[in-house]
C-alpha cells in the first residue's frame, strides 16, 4: 500500500510539473506573438515591414485558444471589428491621366472603415467618374494592422504617390479626409510637394472644416454647414424632432473630437462658436487631448451640468468612428472613458452614445465633393 501511495505522489509530482511546463510554454507562446505586434506598431513603413506584419499573423494563428487568453495585446488579432471583405482598399492599377487621391488617417475597424471613410470616397467616385478614386492612408500603424489582422493591403501616402507615377497619371488631386490644417495635413503636404515634378498637375483639397482661422471667433461657412449638418444627425439618431425639441426633454449633445498640439486645434472652439451662432445652447464640443483645457471632459460635464441638463448624448467629432469613438467615448469598462466619467459624475440620469462617424452623413460627404471640385477646378484641365 505504500508503494501504491508513494508511486501516486511520484505521478502527481510529474504531472504537476508537466502542467506547469506546459503553463510556461502558453505563456512564452503568447508573449513572443506580442513581441511581433510590438514591432509591427510602427509608423514607419520599411522594406521589411510586409514579413513582419505576415509573421505576426502566422504566429497568432499557431495559437491555441487558451494560449491567445494570455496574449495582451489579443484585441490586436481577436476584436471583431466587423468583415474586412466589405471594404475596398482601392489600390488597384490602370488609374487612367486624372486621380483623385483620398488621404485619410484610417482606421482599423472595418465597419468604421467601410461606412465612413469608404462613403466619402464612394460619393466623390459618384461625383467625378471622369477621376480614379484611390485610397492612402497616413497612419502606418493602422495600415500594419489591418494588413495583419485582415491581409488587407492599403497604400500609405508615398505608396500611393509611387502608383500613380508608376501608372502614368497627369493630373492628381488629393482630398484629405482630415478635419482640419493640422499636423497630419501638413505632413501630407509636405509629402506630395516631393512628387510634384512628376505630374503635370497637381492639387490639395481643403480638409472638411477648412482653413483655421485666427482664434476662437472665427467661423467659416465649411464650420457652420458642419455644426449643423452633425447636430441634425444626432438629433434624428437620438429619436427627437427638433433640437429644441431634446432640450425642452433635459437632453444636451457632446461632439467628442482627438485634439491636437498643433496650433490647428483652436478649431474645437470655432466649433463651439459655431454652435453657439447657430443658437444651439445644448451643444458641446469636447476633445481627448491637446490645448486648451476648456475642452476637457471634466470641463465639458462641468459646463453641461451648469446648463441645466440631466440627459447626454456623446458622439464623435470625428470622420472616423474607430478606436477613439469606441475606446475613449463609449467603453463602459474604461474608467477613463467619456461614458464613464460622465456616468461617474452622478449628475446625469441618462447617457448614451452614438457611435458614428461623420463620414457616413450625407452632407458631409457633399462638403468633400465641393472641395474636391475645387480642387479639380484649380488645375484647370480643359
Amino acid at each position: 500500500m505504500k508503494k501504491v501511495l508513494s508511486l501516486l505522489v511520484v505521478l502527481a509530482v510529474a504531472l504537476m510539473g508537466l502542467a506547469a511546463f506546459a503553463e510556461d510554454a502558453d505563456k512564452a507562446a503568447a508573449a513572443a506573438v506580442d513581441e511581433l505586434i510590438a514591432v509591427i506598431q510602427a509608423q514607419e513603413w520599411t522594406e521589411e515591414t510586409d514579413a513582419q506584419t505576415a509573421a505576426a499573423k502566422e504566429a497568432w494563428d499557431a495559437l491555441t485558444d487558451a494560449q491567445k487568453e494570455l496574449v495582451e495585446e489579443g484585441d490586436y488579432f481577436g476584436r471583431d471589428t466587423g468583415d474586412a471583405a466589405a471594404d475596398d482598399p482601392l489600390n488597384a492599377d490602370d488609374i487612367g491621366e486624372n486621380e483623385l487621391l483620398v488621404v485619410s488617417f484610417g482606421t482599423s475597424f472595418n465597419d468604421s472603415r467601410v461606412a465612413d471613410i469608404g462613403g466619402i470616397e464612394k460619393a466623390l467616385q459618384e461625383a467625378y467618374p471622369d477621376w480614379a478614386v484611390r485610397r492612402a492612408f497616413t497612419a502606418q500603424i493602422i495600415i500594419n494592422h489591418i494588413a495583419a489582422r485582415d491581409g488587407e493591403k492599403i497604400d500609405n501616402v508615398a505608396q500611393a504617390l509611387e502608383r500613380a507615377v508608376a501608372n502614368g497619371v497627369k493630373n492628381l488631386v488629393v482630398q484629405p479626409t482630415h478635419l482640419m490644417h493640422g499636423a497630419e495635413y501638413d505632413e501630407l503636404v509636405n509629402t506630395v510637394a516631393a512628387y510634384t515634378d512628376k505630374f503635370e498637375n497637381v492639387a490639395i483639397a481643403e480638409p472638411l472644416l477648412g482653413e483655421v482661422g485666427a482664434d476662437a471667433t472665427v467661423i467659416n461657412e465649411d464650420k457652420s454647414a458642419v455644426a449643423a449638418l452633425i447636430t441634425a444627425e444626432a438629433v434624428e439618431v437620438a429619436g427627437y424632432e427638433t433640437l429644441d425639441a431634446a432640450a425642452e426633454d433635459g437632453t444636451a449633445f457632446v461632439f467628442m473630437g482627438h485634439g491636437t498640439s498643433h496650433t490647428a486645434n483652436v478649431t474645437y472652439d470655432q466649433m463651439q462658436t459655431a454652435m453657439e451662432e447657430l443658437g444651439y445652447k445644448n451643444v458641446f464640443i469636447g476633445t481627448v487631448e491637446g490645448e486648451p483645457e476648456d475642452t476637457e471632459c471634466s470641463v465639458v460635464i462641468g459646463k453641461v451640468k451648469e446648463a441645466g441638463f440631466t440627459k447626454v448624448v456623446l458622439r464623435p467629432l470625428m470622420v472616423v468612428a474607430g478606436d477613439h469613438a469606441n475606446n475613449d467615448m463609449a467603453d463602459p469598462e474604461d474608467e477613463e472613458s467619456w461614458i464613464s466619467q460622465f456616468t461617474a459624475d452622478g449628475s446625469f440620469e441618462k447617457i448614451d452614445c452614438q457611435i458614428e462617424g461623420l463620414g457616413r452623413i450625407e452632407g458631409v460627404e457633399q462638403l468633400y465633393i465641393a472641395h474636391a471640385g475645387e480642387g479639380i477646378a484649380a488645375i484647370n484641365i480643359d
